[in-house]
């Protein structure tokens, strides 16, 4: 394992051994539908001892349930419990600010769309008939002019401008990079100048669900990442251990380059060498 500059010390008390891991799924678990190696084994080896294994995108297209597919046809058996995505945690934010019920616009796919149907959010596929108090902005590979016409318009006419991440790219397989949501959100932003609120990482609000839903603290608490400015900047607001694999986005010499706060604790090529702090 390769330490970086970090803002913590990399080891910690008996009574602080890591419980819970947190692991990003896009470039770290996999690429696209391919897994990544060690992946499968990592995860069963910190199960075994002991650890609860969460899993945290900012890919807004999934449902949980569809994730829990993907990872138990990689060989990785997972909950939903245990899964978290950004489309969820918007759900829950929706909740909690009492938006049942209201009409919110998405420019997104599967993911947001039922993950907020579920919460008793009224999701509409047009603004030109009707007013929505909100406009939800994820990853859509159906992107078009007209949605972001819609869009613009519902948050020009005072509709919260709510985005799932900030994610400009995202890895798939092949060391291919392709527009992520963040790109989408991008445009938004530029033709509203209207700043949306963020759910995914960086910001803190899903971290926060999981330390909920887990009873665990953060300091026996381990983020996996491929990103600097989303992941280990996350997993540093919330004083996690933060470790860096370079199989998604980030490169070493990104780390070398980076400014502190974006340091992570550990630096690793792969998930093999991450069950040493466990």
């Amino acid at each position: 394992m390769t330490d970086a500059a970090s803002h913590g010390s990399a080891s910690a008390s008996p009574a602080e051994q890591p419980r819970l891991f947190i692991f990003d799924l896009d470039g770290v678990i996999y690429r696209g539908d391919t897994v990544l190696p060690y992946a499968a084994a990592t995860i069963r080896t910190l199960q075994q001892t002991g650890a609860t294994v969460f899993y945290l995108t900012n890919n807004s297209t999934r449902t949980r349930e569809s994730y829990a597919q993907k990872l138990a046809g990689m060989g990785i058996p997972a909950p939903i419990e245990q899964i978290m995505t950004s489309s969820y945690a918007a759900a829950l934010y929706f909740s909690e600010e009492g938006l049942s019920g209201t009409r919110a616009y998405v420019v997104g796919e599967e993911g947001i769309v039922d993950e907020l149907s579920r919460v008793g959010v009224r999701v509409v596929q047009g603004v030109d008939e009707q007013r929505v108090e909100s406009v939800v902005v994820g990853l859509d590979r159906e992107f078009s002019y007209r949605k972001l016409c819609a869009a613009q318009q519902a948050i020009l006419n005072g509709a919260r401008f709510i985005a799932t991440n900030t994610d400009k790219t995202f890895p798939v397989e092949g060391g291919k990079l392709i527009p992520g949501g963040g790109a989408l959100v991008a445009a938004v932003q530029a033709c509203t100048g209207i700043e949306p609120t963020v759910i995914g990482k960086p910001e803190v609000y899903a971290l926060r669900k999981i330390t909920e839903i887990t009873g665990i603290p953060p300091q026996q608490t381990v983020i996996v990442g491929d990103r600097l400015d989303t992941d280990i900047l996350a997993g540093r607001r919330m004083n996690y251990q933060t470790v860096l694999v370079l199989t998604g986005v980030c490169t070493q010499e990104a780390v070398e380059q980076a400014a502190a706060e974006y340091l992570p604790d550990h630096v690793l090529p792969d998930l093999s060498g991450l069950t040493g702090i466990a």
